[in-house]
This record gives C-alpha cells, structure tokens and sequence, in this order.
C-alpha cells in the first residue's frame, strides 16, 4: 500500500527569496523564505511539505521554474541551467511578513570523496535575498477517528515534521521516538500535549544508517493501550519498518497508519 498523501486542491510555483537563516544546533539550520507569492499558499496540514528549487552555489545563472509543470520546463533547459530539487516541511507559517520557516538537517561528507549533500551545500551558503522556487504537495498527517493516543516515529529528516505535528495536535496525546545525529541537536524546549512523551535517541555513530536506532527504540518500547494512530517518516526503511512492526506485531490496522519515505540511504532523492 502506497502511503496516503493528501495533494493540495490548487496550487501553483511560489516565487520566493531568503529572509534569514540560523544555524540551530549542530546538524540543523532553520531558513525563513518569504514573498508575495506566499499569499497563494493553503495552509493544509501539519505535516506539510513542498519541493524547494535552489542554486547550488557553485553555479551560475540557474533556470528556477515558474509553473507546476517544472518536469516540462527543467526538461527544456541544458544540465548546466537546472536546479537542484529537494523536499522539505514547512516548519511554521508566518503569515503577519508572508513567510514561512523550513528546517534543512545538515549531511556533511562522509570522509570519503563525495562532497556534502545539495541541501547542506546551499543552506551552509545562503544569504538574505537568495532566490528560490517553492511547489506545495501536500501531507499526509490523518488521524484516524476515534484514535486515543498517537505515535509519532521519525529521524533527523523527519523532527521539522513531527514538531509541528506536535504543536498543532494539541488534543492528542502522543509517544514520540525521535533520532538525531547527535545529543547536542536535541530541543529541549519543545512544548507537547499533555501526557506527551518525546524519547529523544542520538546516535553515538556517525556512520550508522538514519532510522536504525529509531526502528529498533518502537520494537522494544511498552506502548498505551487503546486505539492509536500512527504517522511515520523519514529513512524508507524506518517508516516501512515501523509501519509493519505495528501491522504484523502489534495489530495496529493499516488504515490507522500514515508512513513516508523521505529518502533512501545512499541514493538521492527529490
């Protein structure tokens, strides 16, 4: 079953330029992007994310698309002209300034001779006014009617996510397992619903593959009894993971789970 993600009823390709940036811990920046075109985007769901187009820093003179047929248009273009694309959760909304916040998990080089990964590269070289391309598609947080409690599983790809799912789910208690590449890019100052407990799990390894620790946290962990509802992300094999720990283990029915794969370790993905 492929996971359930809700399409935005329109949209179209936003236009939009760096307000500020902040790196927040280690291995996280938060970047504001803002402009007229933000008034054209619906706020739909907590979860919700958009493909960013951006300039790698080392090139020049980039095609940014201008519709939502950007497959047609970077088609068009010579290799040289075309953007990089990468997926990222609208972290909060700024509607006051026309703004929104995005948070970019920073993958330095692994040692060997591959450079950094595309998202870290441009985020690490932005500046105010650096000019992007944004296309909503959507999300994927539904509760399922009824639920008593919600689970909440993730990695560093997915804690924007799972932030703002937890700040907007106020009337759901919730058991959250987070992994993030190392203790000093745990939030302490997260606010949660009442009877929320956030199991933060940094990896002591640097090599070790995203959504290891997490998968094996939700295998092991004593959860509530009582309907739940579960919404998963992050590494493919962590949300698949997780989705058939709580299908084949637990009884938890597939259609009280919501699972996304962001990406898949190793490969580059959009």
């Amino acid at each position: 079953m492929a996971p359930r993600i809700q399409r935005p009823r329109s949209r179209r390709m936003m236009s939009l330029n760096v307000q500020t940036s902040e790196r927040i811990s280690p291995h996280f920046m938060s970047v504001t992007l803002g402009g007229d075109d933000v008034r054209h985007l619906e706020r739909s769901g907590y979860d919700q994310s958009g493909r960013l187009f951006f300039a790698d820093p080392d090139d020049d003179d980039v095609f940014l698309p201008s519709s939502e047929r950007w497959i047609l248009q970077l088609t068009l273009q010579g290799s040289k002209r075309r953007p990089r694309v990468r997926t990222y959760t609208i972290r909060r909304f700024r509607p006051e300034s026309l703004a929104f916040d995005i948070e970019i998990s920073l993958h330095e080089s692994d040692g060997s001779l591959r450079p950094a990964a595309p998202g870290t590269r441009w985020a690490r070289a932005i500046e105010p006014g650096t000019k992007v391309a944004f296309l909503d598609e959507g999300y994927s947080y539904a509760p399922a009617p009824g639920a008593a409690w919600q689970l909440l599983v993730g990695d560093e790809s997915a804690l924007p996510a799972v932030l703002a799912i937890l700040e907007g789910s106020a009337a759901l208690p919730a058991e959250v397992f987070l992994e993030v590449p190392a203790r000093e890019d745990i939030r302490e100052d997260v606010a949660v619903p009442p009877g929320t407990t956030i199991h933060w799990l940094p990896r002591r390894d640097p090599s070790a593959i995203p959504g290891v620790l997490a998968l094996e946290a939700v295998r092991q962990a004593q959860l509530p009894d009582g309907r739940c509802y579960a919404w998963t992300a992050g590494e493919s094999s962590l949300a698949t993971g997780v989705r058939r720990h709580l299908v084949d283990e637990r009884q938890i029915p597939k259609s009280d789970i919501s699972f996304r794969g962001y990406f898949s370790h190793g490969r580059a993905s959009l």
